[in-house]
This record gives structure tokens, sequence and C-alpha cells, in this order.
């Protein structure tokens, strides 16, 4: 009896704890559901905007990433075409801009030293100023100089006849930025009318019109365009400066041909 007793209260001290929790756990439970009869239903909060990997990587994506992108999804095939028109076109114009450049001429400061060299040292004085100074305008001046023992008329015409094959080296290479601004758009445009074929192939193959299958086609075969369109505006800008820049020559070319002879007209009446 006395181990029947003991028996008992080693169950009881043993089991006690986990038995006093399960009330408490059922006790809980009643609370929250007699609670939650009382009280109103809420909606949950909504949960907050998760930034995936790929959010941030598009973030962080640079200028040069992002045209790598686009370079790559508009076909290589036809989007090195008009980056080889760009290359091409830019180092032409480039060229053409750093010659200009060095051929722009003070005309009034030549013009000044030659009529000095005139007075001081006669015709090879004045041969030597031009010899010695850079630019189309000085080679005119020498060219006329030099018919200055033939007469007046003699220099119009060499001026007027070097004017003509300078300012031809002047526009040297300006027929080719202008193929590059005509070709870029075309190759673009025939890159999208492939692209097009492509995507029409593909709706063909798959037996319907799938607006993903034929989005996906159409933004690849635009892009070809779109690059295409962006060379020629670049190489339109620079062809522009560089026409500026002859028609300024030019016109310097032209006044300070007529100087040159007022100044000879004037030595040869001096003399």
């Amino acid at each position: 009896m006395k181990k029947l007793i003991a028996l008992f209260m080693l169950f009881g001290i043993l089991f006690a704890p986990m038995i006093t929790k399960a009330q408490e756990e059922t006790e809980t439970e009643s609370e929250a559901d007699t609670t939650e009869e009382a009280a109103p239903v809420e909606a949950a909060p909504a949960p907050a905007p998760v930034m995936t990997d790929d959010d941030i990587v598009a973030e962080e994506q640079s200028f040069h990433q992002v045209i790598k992108d686009k370079f790559i999804e508009g076909d290589p095939t036809f989007m090195t075409p008009v980056l080889l028109c760009l290359i091409l076109g830019l180092a032409v114009a480039l060229e053409r801009i750093v010659t200009l450049n060095l051929s722009t001429t003070n005309t009034k400061k030549l013009l000044a030293k030659v009529e000095n060299a005139l007075d001081e040292g006669g015709i090879e004085a004045a041969k030597d100023v031009t010899k010695g100074t850079r630019g189309p305008v000085a080679s005119i001046f020498t060219q006329g100089l030099m018919r200055y023992s033939e007469g007046i008329e003699m220099v119009e015409k060499s001026i007027i006849a070097y004017g003509s094959v300078e300012m031809g080296r002047l526009e040297k290479g300006l027929v080719w930025i202008s193929l590059f601004i005509s070709l870029a758009p075309m190759l673009g445009f025939m890159g999208t009318v492939i692209g097009m074929i492509g995507a029409f192939d593909s709706i063909e193959a798959a037996g319907d019109i799938s607006p993903s299958l034929v989005a996906g086609g159409i933004k690849i075969a635009l892009l070809t365009t779109v690059a295409g369109l962006i060379v020629a505006i670049i190489l339109q800008l620079f062809y522009n400066y560089c026409v500026a820049k002859i028609d300024s020559i030019v016109n310097d070319m032209e006044d300070a041909s007529i100087s040159l002879v007022d100044i000879l007209v004037k030595h040869k009446l001096t003399r």
C-alpha cells in the first residue's frame, strides 16, 4: 500500500507541470477565440515591398552596360555595321575638324605683315612672310605674289584658280561623312525589316499570334532603326559644324584676296 501511494506521488510530481501547462494553453486558446468573436475582423497589413536582386542590379547598371545590352538585343549582325558607320564617320569628322581649325588664319594680321614686308623688302620679303604662315589664305597669297611680275590681272586669275584648289582641299572628306549619315539609317531599316520577317516567321511556325512573341520580335527589330537614327543625328551635327567652318574660311579667303590685290596695286603705283 505504501508503495502504491509512493508511486502515485511520483507520478504526480513528474506529470503535474505538463498537465498545468496544457490547461494554461487550453485556457489561452479559449480566451483568444472569445476575443476574435467579440472584436471585428481587421484586414491583415499589406506586406512591405521587398527589393529583389534583379531590381538592385537594374538600378546599378551603368550607361555603358545599358548600351551594351541593347546592342546585344538588337542582334550584333545588324548593329555592327551601324556601329562601324559611327566609328568611321567620327574618325573622318574629327580629322576634318582638326584640319579646319589648323587652317584658320588671322587674315588681318597676315595682311599687315605682307604690307609691311612689301614696303620694307619688296615682293621677295612678302613671299617669305606668306610661305612661313600656315593655312590656305597664306598659300593663296603666295601664288598671287609669284605672278606679280606678270601683272595684276594674272595675280587675280592665279588667286581665283588656286582658291578653288584650296576650297576642294577643305571639303575633302565631307563626302564620306555624308555617306555614313545616309548609310546608317538605311542599315537600321534593313535590320528592322529582316527582324520583322523573322518575327512573322516565328508567328507562322507557332500557329497563333502570341503577344509576347510579336512584341519581343518587333522590339528587337526596331532597335536597329533607333541605332541608325542616333548615328545619323550625331554625324549630322559634326557635318554641319565642318560645313560652317569651311564657309567661314572661304569668306576670309575671298575678303583677304581682295585686300591683297588692293595692296599690290597700291605698291605698284607707289614704285
